[in-house]
């Protein structure tokens, strides 16, 4: 179809951008011819019209289906031009992260600016073997390219490395050769590959420099040259170097730097070694600190010194040359700080004693004069004299600066040629692989001379680069036979012509040097009279006339023509060289020395300082051979351009482009312009152009027909499947030069693809939708009748419950009619009972009321009568009262006045003396009549008195009787008060009580209201109770429910973490074991090495070897992996056979062998150190636990002796207690109830005579015990341990001395006993029935007591007898034990030790699981870790023992040497004293033996010969029984241990591991030989195991075979030699099955198509069509799966133990998922959906095949778990975060770098499917932060798992097995 046809609506178009270079279009209508502008619109949705060139009428580029975007190869893309390809390398690099890109024969590599780990050792080997279009692009497919021709074709091969600065060029050859390194590995010790690696820092140190786009830019380009022998292996390497920027060590620009070891040694400046150097900071030197930016970030110079100077010692350099090169090195930084000053115009001086100066010629040893003198002078030469001439202080500074150059180009150069030195090959070369890292096309604003060199080198590489190119497509369709013409691609030519040929540029240049007066400006002059109008090439500046412009392939340049003469010329002061050819320092004189004669290819011309003598007359004709050597640079340049370009030509180019996405080296950030620019001077668009220009999309008939089958018709298809294709391509394409049918492949045109591609997905887009027509249809239909149904459902429903409800209501109306009838009654009762009971109410209290007021009324009148007459009483008795006090108060008036009168008149008549006197006289008489008045009334008051007193007494009488009646007066009263206030109380109670009616009435009512209320709410309540005890109920229930399943889980977890436990102790023992066969395998390629070494020696010695000397059996019977002892052994053995053969050894491998050994012996030693600590440790731990055990016995028997003098004291206490009760009692006759014939006396008698037997009885028990304790005693001595110390032991142990024992026993004594009656106080009242009475209670106390005590003792007795008897079992047994490790060797009694205390330690376990089923848990873990601990300490003294022995044995055998002519004639042949020290213990047993098979001592090597070395493992495995030769070996191994000769065993042992290791050793590449020596050896340990006579094995045995035990020899050391050598078969078989499986998986598992049609094949580049190999057939899943049964088959014919096969097959299926999963992160083109559904399609076979042959439990289907995920990964979806959750939550078995690969490397096949977006990939790796797991991003497939030997003991009698004729063993004969 025409190509305008294309252009239709919605197809994708680029057009030109000025900022993105190419941008996205798409037409919003179709193009029509004629149409000047296309409609477009943008992706960001804007509309544009893009107007097409009315000359041209050029379309826009079409843009690729989505499906081929990212492609690993350009020229897969269907259109190849500059936007697709640029478009794919951005996709690439920004959202997958991948920065290698196929672009055809060339790889592109984008700089990442970032660490990325895709070069670790797993990616190599990952990478070896495969071709390079099977995986994703990478430069290891590169190198394993170049190295699989190399060894294929028998052709030198080379990568060119080129790109611009900064673009990772030294990066990506440092990868090619450390991958040549690790892949190829060394032909010698001498670890050359190391050395070529150590290269790099010293170059990289010497020759890199920081620029402003790189920080570690090569400023110079190199050719290494990797060689290898014969065998393709490593043997030498050898470097040129092109072109050194020599002008950077005396000028640097802004943010540049100088080369790195000037800022190395300035850093390193305060080291003690560097002081002499006199060196300081980068900023004080002017050489380092003209780019102002002294430091890299994130660079350390002081260890990238210690780097480079370990390479210097790992390459030859010892301390001294390098010391010397860092003084040459400091030198040149103190002499570009000399400072040279102006003297005047014309001549210039250096001040006198410059330090910086004295420091340089300190340094190199030169004169300080001399060195100042030629400085600032120069000698000018004519004809006839010779005349020095001053310099200016410019031109000065210039010569030091030429000088400062010219050193480190000096330098430079030696260090170079030592390198080489250091990687000479000492062998010849048979081919090698060279590694070109050089400069990229340069063009900047300012170009000079080194731009004008390096863009001239890129021309000639372009030119060879575009032939190669040429050549292949050439190739490729000769190949095919198919119709090409020659295609028409830009040859540079007539540029290199410009620049090459004669009175081009150089010549022109060299030209103008010659001249004596030539200048930059009569060059330009000459160039443009020469090729201005010549050649189109050339062009001059419109506004210059001292530059020119060359247009290269690349793009035009302008060199600016200042300073190109000076450079090309190069020309140094040879004054200054010969001062510093005088130096005495010696490196110095050997850096310029033959100068004449070096022909440098760096580009630095040699000066002629060496050649001229400082004489008047110079030697004219050595004048003249110096000017025939002399060259310029330009012509050295291009000499040693054109032997690189020969080189080149010799061999077959590999191209790496490395391109610089940014100028600011910021991490996977894409500029297009800067990619384009790249791209365009690189050649990748040319690549693409000449592969566009004829056809560059290419299929396989069987890809295309795959691809396309959607497109046919079921009638097109045709058996023949090229036949098909053609008819299909005939009707789909119509014109027939788009597309050519080749041999093997269809060649298509560009853009035929994508038109296919649109047809294809047109069909796929109306099958869709004619699948979507059909399914909506069928889900429209489904959702209606689905609708329908559930409408008459939800109508039925509706209808039901409107029934319910209308019943529901008249029931309820029924029902409110019936309510309301009685309620309205009920309210009715109700109001007239209240009325009725109010009217009573009030009636009643009415009534009473009316009765109340008129009681009150009555009462009320009876009161105030009584109040009246109280009244008037009181009142007249108050008048009465008044009046009284009146009349007295009235007479006393009077009768005071009176008185006053009669005193008034006494007084008068007292004045007078008559009166007196007459008173006197009267006084007298009147005192005797007074005086007798006095006594009459004494007497009358005497009487008077006497009556009264009678009175008084009556009155006292009458008194109290009134005062009694006025009293019960009072009380009347005081009732009748307390009447009168209790009816006022009643009346006011009567009111309150009214008051209180009526508040009870309303507080009633309101209790009522309250009540109401209250019985509502306790009815909600109870109802809300009632939920809410449902709810508790529940809760209840589920807290029950949970704390069952809490326990159930506790137990789960439990059951987990024990199960973690147990896991975790079984991956320790088997990494213990990996480790252990690990050793084993290198201990065997050791052994493979050696024998190899010693082979080839003796084939270069041509020594004759006339037989074979054979070795004591010692030596061949304990190899292991341990120790190199048997090595050392065979030396000593045949030292005078081995001098000639260790003479020709390579001396690294003796010292590597020598330190090795060394180092062995100081393991052992350290071992046996360990091993004497333990022993220590063990006896002070035994000691100590005896010692705490005698101490707390002691305790205990103590305090048992203690207790038993104390009873003892106590009986003999009593009884004479007893004796003295006796004699009292019969002493004391005075008491009469106690006499001694009385009853009484009698009863007493009898019973303490009683007493006092049961105390004899007691006393010979005490003696009874004390003899048990003893004998207890005795016993306890003999155990070592005891299970369950009792809780008395425990108790006595816890009192720490004798004082704390006796204070307890006396406490104890105190409260048990009772307090013994005094008998003497009993006497002397002779109280003798009391006696008794106290008697009787101290009797029964005492029978008490010794009955608990007897009680106590007999089951203390029992107990000590039950542990006795156990003891003694206990003792027996161990006695057993010992009589039994006595006779075992050392091995075997640490295993039964180790048997015993496992056995000890389950019984324990059972007990505790029986007493606590917790504690149990706890104790099985213990017992777990212990008897792993017991497990580990028996490897570890197993190891020690085994290396003891066998140092044990090598000196045996040398004192059994020295002493065998003294001891010959003493000992007989067969006892064991001809081995001094023989490690292994023999015991003899004497037995009937049968089933065994003898033979002759001579007939040994016919046995080996005819059953190991020439038997055919097919036959006998098909003829025969399993196992025969294992059974035969042993039959005879019987025999010899019947005879009791021990050299045949030891030699038959010998032989046959020997031979076995030898046919291994021949035809180890072949599987059933492998297997069925496996299978042999197996079956051969087994039977060992079987017949050795242990107790183990021989449970296992029927009695017959029991019968047939080994009697004489124990040779459990023998099993583990024979256990090691069946080790490494199985590593050996399992080598054999990788090399079969590794060809298989991947196109069986990844490649084909077992269901056919699933996933669609995309367009592959030219990688993929020009694989280094031819395709050997095609292998599919089911060659996996019937290989896979021809090895299961294979090991059941040979009778492999099934357990063993079991682990045969997990790692077969660890293989195939390891590889398949490592092969899927490598290809991008496996990463999709469909390729997810094949894998998971064939895993599941893989499963079905272990169903089939019951291996599901073997762990294999485990194995392929990471692979699984992995497929289910590339099927789910990848949109939401809940994906990502279920992606982190699926993938638990691959890592987050495997995770985050899939997601990258996922593409689409079709363009349906979509791809995974950054974001949701960012997403994914910031939930899986947190995991912990391996950074590797592949797995190891060279893993072996550790590999176990279970015992399989055989039912087969030994006498049964007849010997066919077959095997040529008529010389055995049966015993």
């Amino acid at each position: 179809m025409a190509a305008s046809e294309l252009y239709t609506k919605c197809a994708r178009v680029w057009i030109p951008d000025v900022e993105e270079v190419w941008k996205s279009a798409e037409l919003v209508k179709d193009y029509n011819n004629g149409d000047q502008s296309l409609q477009l619109i943008l992706e960001d949705g804007t509309k544009l019209e893009h107007k097409l060139d009315p000359k041209t009428k050029n379309l826009p580029h079409l843009r690729n289906p989505d499906i081929l975007v990212g492609e690993n190869d350009l020229t897969a893309l269907s259109y190849l031009h500059e936007p697709a390809v640029l478009h794919n390398l951005k996709v690439r690099f920004i959202d997958s992260k991948l920065i290698y890109t196929y672009c055809g024969i060339v790889l592109v590599a984008i700089n990442p600016y970032e660490n990325l780990p895709i070069y670790s050792t797993d990616i190599i080997n990952a990478y070896s073997g495969q071709n390079m279009g099977d995986m994703d692009p990478h430069i290891f497919a590169v190198a394993e390219e170049a190295y699989k021709q190399m060894a294929r074709d028998e052709r030198n091969q080379s990568i060119i490395v080129s790109g611009e600065s900064g673009a990772g060029k030294t990066v990506s050859a440092k990868y090619a050769m450390r991958y040549f390194a690790t892949v190829s590995g060394s032909a010698s010790e001498a670890n050359i590959e190391e050395k070529v690696l150590a290269s790099n820092p010293i170059m990289e140190a010497i020759g890199n420099a920081k620029t402003t786009r790189n920080d570690n830019s090569s400023r110079f380009g190199k050719y290494i040259e990797i060689g290898f022998d014969n065998r393709y292996r490593i043997i030498g390497a050898n470097m040129r170097t092109y072109l050194l920027e020599k002008s950077r060590v005396v000028f640097q620009a802004d943010e540049e730097r100088n080369y790195h070891i000037f800022y190395q040694l300035c850093a390193s400046a305060h080291l003690p070694e560097f002081k002499i150097l006199k060196l300081g900071h980068a900023n004080d030197f002017l050489y380092t600190r003209q780019g102002r930016n002294p430091v890299i970030d994130g660079v350390d110079d002081t260890k990238e010194l210690s780097t480079t100077r370990n390479a210097f010692t790992l390459l030859g350099i010892n301390e001294s040359y390098q010391m010397g090169l860092f003084q040459v090195l400091a030198a040149i930084l103190h002499l570009g700080n000399v400072e040279i000053k102006d003297r005047d115009s014309d001549s210039s001086f250096i001040a006198a004693n410059n330090s910086h100066l004295t420091s340089f010629c300190e340094l190199v040893g030169v004169s300080y004069q001399d060195m100042s003198q030629w400085l600032c002078h120069r000698r000018l030469k004519t004809a006839t004299e010779t005349y020095i001439k001053t310099l200016p202080r410019l031109q000065a500074t210039n010569a030091r600066d030429a000088l400062s150059k010219h050193i480190y180009a000096k330098l430079f150069n030696w260090i170079v040629e030592h390198v080489n030195k250091a990687l000479i090959a000492n062998v010849k070369q048979h081919s090698f692989i060279g590694v070109l890292d050089i400069y990229g096309f340069e063009t900047f604003d300012i170009n000079s001379f080194e731009q004008f060199c390096i863009n001239y080198a890129n021309e000639k590489l372009q030119q060879q680069f575009n032939m190669h190119v040429f050549k292949l497509e050439q190739e490729e369709y000769m190949k095919e036979q198919i119709p090409w013409t020659l295609i028409d691609f830009y040859d540079n030519q007539p540029c290199i012509n410009l620049i090459e040929a004669k009175m081009g540029i150089l010549d022109l240049l060299d030209e103008e040097c010659k001249m004596p007066k030539g200048s930059d400006d009569s060059w330009a002059q000459k160039l443009y009279n020469t090729h201005l109008k010549t050649c189109s090439l050339f062009e001059k500046p419109r506004m210059s006339n001292r530059a020119f412009i060359i247009q290269h392939f690349a793009d035009k340049v302008e060199y600016q023509c200042d300073g190109f003469l000076e450079k090309n010329k190069d020309t140094v002061n040879e004054d200054q060289i010969n001062v510093l050819k005088a130096s005495k320092f010696n490196l110095l004189v050997e850096l310029f020395q033959d100068e004449e004669k070096a022909t440098s290819p760096t580009g630095q011309v040699p000066g002629t300082g060496g050649r001229t003598r400082l004489s008047v007359k110079p030697d004219k004709s050595r004048d003249k051979s110096s000017k025939e050597h002399k060259k310029t640079v330009g012509c050295q340049f291009r000499n040693s351009l054109q032997m690189l370009m020969d080189t080149l030509n010799a061999t077959t180019p590999h191209y790496v482009r490395c391109i610089k996405p940014n100028d600011f080296k910021q991490a996977f950030t894409f500029d297009p312009k800067r990619a384009v620019q790249q791209l365009r001077a690189c050649g990748v668009l040319e690549t693409i152009r000449i592969s566009a220009a004829g056809f560059p999309s290419r299929w396989t008939y069987q890809e295309f027909f795959s691809r396309y089958r959607v497109l046919m018709k079921q009638k097109d298809v045709l058996p023949d499947k090229k036949l098909t294709c053609r008819n299909v391509l005939e009707k789909l394409v119509q014109d027939q030069d788009k597309y050519q049918f080749g041999k093997t492949k269809i060649f298509f045109r560009a853009g035929q693809v994508a038109y296919l591609e649109k047809l294809r997905a047109d069909k796929l887009r109306a099958a869709c939708i004619r699948i979507q027509k059909t399914i909506r249809c069928w889900l429209a239909r489904k959702k209606y009748l689905h609708q329908r149904k559930a409408a008459i459902t939800i109508q039925r429903f509706t209808r039901g419950y409107q029934a319910r409800c209308l019943a529901k209501f008249l029931r309820r109306t029924q029902a409110a009619t019936i309510i309301q009838k009685y309620q309205r009654m009920y309210v009715e009762r109700k109001r007239y009972r209240q009325k009725q009971a109010a009217a009573l109410a009030m009636q009643r209290v009415l009534r009473a009321y009316m009765a109340r007021q008129k009681y009150l009324a009555l009462v009320r009148e009876a009161k105030v009568v009584i109040i009246q007459k109280r009244v008037r009483g009181w009142l007249a008795r108050c008048w009465y009262k008044r009046c009284l006090r009146s009349i007295v108060y009235l007479q006393c008036c009077i009768r005071r006045m009176r008185a006053r009168r009669e005193l008034k008149k006494l007084k008068i008549e007292a004045r007078s003396v008559e009166h007196f006197k007459k008173l006197n006289k009267g006084m007298e008489n009147k005192i005797m009549q007074l005086q007798r008045k006095i006594d009459e009334q004494n007497k009358e008051s005497r009487l008077v008195n006497e009556r009264l007193v009678s009175i008084e007494s009556s009155y006292t009488a009458e008194s109290e009787k009134m005062r009694s009646e006025l009293n019960r007066l009072h009380g009347v009263e005081e009732d009748a008060k307390n009447k009168a206030n209790q009816l006022s109380t009643l009346l006011e109670e009567l009111e309150r009580l009214k008051k209180e009616l009526t508040t009870t009435q309303q507080e009633k009512k309101t209790i009522e209201d309250w009540a109401q209320n209250y019985k509502t709410e306790m009815e909600k309540m109870v109802s809300e109770l009632k939920d809410q005890n449902g709810s508790l109920k529940k809760e209840k229930d589920d807290l029950n429910r949970s704390i069952q399943e809490q326990s159930q889980q506790m137990t789960e977890k439990m059951a987990q973490a024990i199960a973690q436990e147990t896991q975790q102790l079984e991956t320790d023992l088997n990494e213990e074991r990996s480790r252990y066969q690990n050793l084993l395998s290198e201990h065997l390629r050791l052994e493979e090495k050696y024998d190899d070494l010693k082979e080839e020696m003796a084939l270069s010695s041509h020594i004759s070897k006339p037989g074979h000397r054979r070795t004591d059996s010692t030596h061949s019977s304990n190899e292991s992996e341990y120790t190199y002892n048997s090595e050392y052994t065979e030396m000593e053995d045949g030292s005078r056979t081995r001098e000639d053969v260790t003479r020709g050894l390579d001396t690294t491998l003796t010292l590597k062998l020598q330190k090795r050994l060394t180092e062995l012996e100081q393991e052992k030693q350290s071992l046996r150190n360990e091993l004497e600590n333990k022993e220590e440790q063990y006896q002070r731990a035994r000691a100590r636990d005896d010692a705490e055990f005698k101490r707390a016995r002691g305790a205990e028997l103590e305090y048992e002796s203690l207790k038993r003098q104390e009873l003892e004291s106590e009986n003999k206490k009593l009884k004479h207690d007893l004796a003295e009760m006796r004699q009292s009692l019969l002493g004391d006759k005075s008491a009469n109830m106690g006499a001694p014939g009385s009853p009484a006396y009698k009863v007493l008698l009898d019973q303490l005579n009683a007493s006092c037997e049961e105390l004899d009885v007691r006393k010979e028990e005490v003696l009874i015990l004390r003899s048990q304790l003893v004998s207890q005693k005795e016993a306890f001595h003999h155990k070592e341990t005891m299970t369950e110390p009792s809780v008395f032991a425990q108790d006595v142990s816890k009192l720490k001395d004798a004082d704390e024992l006796k204070q307890a026993y006396v406490g104890l004594k105190d409260t048990n006993r009772s307090a013994a009656p005094d008998i003497h106080k009993l006497n002397e009242d002779g109280e003798l029935w009391l006696v008794n009475q106290g008697l009787k209670e101290t009797i029964r106390l005492l029978e008490q007591q010794l009955q608990t005590q007897r009680r106590s003792h007999d089951n203390e007795v029992e107990s000590l007898r039950g542990e006795l008897q156990s003891v003694k079992e206990e003792n027996n047994r161990q006695q057993q034990l010992l009589a039994q490790n006595l006779q075992l060797p050392p091995e075997a009694r640490i295993e039964a030790s180790l048997q015993h205390e496992i056995t000890r330690l389950t019984n324990e376990n059972l007990e505790l699981m029986t007493d606590d089923p917790t504690e149990s848990r706890e104790a099985r873990v213990i017992i777990l870790r212990r008897m792993v601990d017991l497990m580990e300490q028996l490897e570890k003294q197993d190891r020690t023992i085994r290396k003891l022995k066998k140092q044990l044995k090598v000196y045996s055998k040398r004192i059994g040497e020295m002493g065998a002519g003294q001891t010959e004639g003493q000992t007989s042949p067969g006892q064991m004293v001809e081995e001094p020290i023989h490690p292994v213990n023999i015991p003899r047993r004497e037995k009937d033996f049968q089933g065994m098979l003898e033979y002759k001592k001579e007939d040994e090597m016919k046995l080996v010969k005819n059953l190991i070395l020439e038997l055919k493992p097919r036959g006998v495995a098909v003829n025969l029984i399993p196992g025969l030769p294992a059974y035969i070996l042993f039959m005879c191994l019987r025999h010899a241990d019947y005879v009791n000769d021990d050299q045949k065993v030891r030699t038959l042992l010998t032989s046959t591991i020997n031979s076995i290791k030898k046919i291994l050793k021949k035809r180890g590449d072949d599987f059933e030989t492998v297997s069925f020596w496996l299978a042999n050896t197996c079956r051969f340990l087994h039977c060992l195991k079987q017949y050795s006579g242990d107790e183990a094995f021989m449970k296992h045995n029927s009695s017959r075979q029991n019968e047939h035990c080994l009697s004489n020899f124990d040779l459990a050391e023998y099993r583990q030699v024979i256990s090691d050598l069946a080790i490494q078969i199985y590593q050996q078989l399992v080598k054999c099955m990788d090399n079969i499986l590794l060809p298989m998986i991947v196109p069986g598992m990844l490649e084909h198509e077992t269901i056919q049609g699933v996933s669609g094949v995309k367009p592959t580049g030219l990688r993929k069509r020009t694989s280094s190999i031819a395709d050997e057939g095609i292998y599919t899943l089911d060659s996996i799966l019937r290989q896979l049964s021809a090895f299961h088959s294979t090991m059941c014919q040979h009778g492999m133990d099934p357990e063993l096969i079991k682990q045969v097959v997990k790692q077969q299926f660890y293989i195939i998922g390891a590889a398949t999963l490592n092969n899927l992160l490598l290809r991008k083109d496996m990463c999709s959906w469909s390729k997810g559904m094949q894998i998971r399609y064939n895993v599941s076979q893989l499963e079905e095949w272990l169903r089939d042959k019951g291996l599901m439990g073997c762990g294999a289907k485990e194995t392929l778990e990471p692979l699984i995920q992995a497929a289910q990964l590339l099927q789910v979806k990848k949109k939401t975060d809940e994906d990502a959750e279920a992606i982190c939550s699926m993938c638990q078995a691959l890592t987050t770098a495997q995770i985050v690969k899939v997601l990258n490397l996922y593409t689409p096949v079709n363009e349906f499917e979509e791809r995974v977006s950054v974001a949701f990939i960012r997403t994914i790796q910031t939930r899986l932060r947190d995991r912990s797991d391996s950074p590797h991003l592949l797995m190891d497939t060279k893993m072996i798992y550790p590999v176990t030997f279970p015992f399989n003991p055989s039912s087969l009698a030994l006498e049964t097995i007849q010997i066919p004729s077959s095997l040529n063993l008529s010389f055995l004969t049966r015993v």
